[in-house]
């Protein structure tokens, strides 16, 4: 009889102390989350894990994650977690074609401005300076002749000289996807909300750089040029921090660079190009040799 009773008395029991374990762990995480000064559940947060649709992503290979971090304050605090296209953010480093972006970069720009003087543009030399024949010396007909010290130049550099040369299409698409997953496999890529900072003192910029063991040359890359106000007055002072448009992102400054700082709207932005490219139907129009009139 003993036994019937308590076997009835079991459910009520455990449903009324399971709602007591309940109300003691509501009241505990509300007391955490406002002991801890963290955003209880009325107040608008990021969730944990960013959800993003990632276009033309193959089943077999799933996305990179980085962390979604803050510029607010000089501690670091994450935010949650946001998935990054293994296309553009996973992909098997081309060190050689790094190196070409690099070299082409250098190069596309330069003008040499050496100048040397041809034999018709050296003073004098404009008689001949003995007879052809009778004297049994060489025969010569200007003394401004290749062969004589003070004559023209033969072959020599003629300015302006221009070193310029496009790069294939594919080979600047594979460098930026290349140095972007050694930039997140190094731990030198950083994802945020945006660039807005509490101040325009530059000390806010170094400190945050040096508690975040960031490397000392950092670029911020956002969509808009025209930056926010704080973070263009501290980083105008110093002169390893850059701030840089999304469209204006390139091989050689995110090697100078040791950190790259992305916000989430440059990241749309980046994947959102590059997967194009990637994906492009007309290919076979962007592989033909370039002209001097092509955009």
């Amino acid at each position: 009889m003993l036994v019937g009773n308590m076997g009835s008395l079991c459910p009520l029991l455990s449903r009324k102390l399971f709602k007591e374990l309940f109300k003691l762990k509501s009241c505990y995480s509300t007391a955490t989350a406002e002991s801890l000064s963290l955003p209880v559940e009325s107040e608008k947060s990021i969730p944990l894990i960013t959800s993003r649709e990632l276009k033309h992503l193959q089943p077999y290979e799933p996305p990179r994650q980085a962390w979604l971090e803050n510029l607010n304050s000089v501690e670091e605090k994450k935010l949650g977690i946001i998935d990054l296209h293994p296309d553009v953010f996973g992909v098997m480093p081309r060190i050689d074609i790094i190196h070409e972006n690099v070299k082409w970069q250098s190069l596309y720009k330069r003008v040499s401005y050496a100048n040397t003087k041809v034999r018709s543009e050296v003073r004098g030399g404009g008689r001949k300076p003995w007879p052809q024949k009778g004297q049994g010396r060489a025969r010569h007909g200007s003394i401004r002749s290749p062969l004589w010290k003070g004559g023209g130049v033969a072959h020599g550099p003629r300015s302006p000289t221009t070193y310029f040369y496009m790069l294939p299409f594919f080979k600047r698409v594979i460098g930026l996807t290349s140095t972007l997953s050694i930039k997140l496999a190094q731990d030198d890529l950083h994802i945020v909300e945006n660039l807005e900072i509490p101040t325009d003192d530059p000390q806010f910029l170094k400190d945050l750089v040096h508690e975040r063991n960031w490397g000392m040359s950092v670029l911020f890359v956002d969509v808009a040029d025209v930056m926010p106000r704080n973070i263009t007055a501290a980083s105008d002072e110093i002169k390893h921090m850059n701030l840089m448009p999304v469209y204006g992102l390139n091989v050689h400054s995110m090697l100078k660079h040791e950190t790259l700082v992305l916000t989430l709207d440059a990241v749309n932005k980046i994947e959102e190009r590059i997967l194009y490219q990637l994906h492009r139907t007309d290919d076979k129009e962007k592989m033909k040799r370039f002209k001097a009139s092509q955009v």
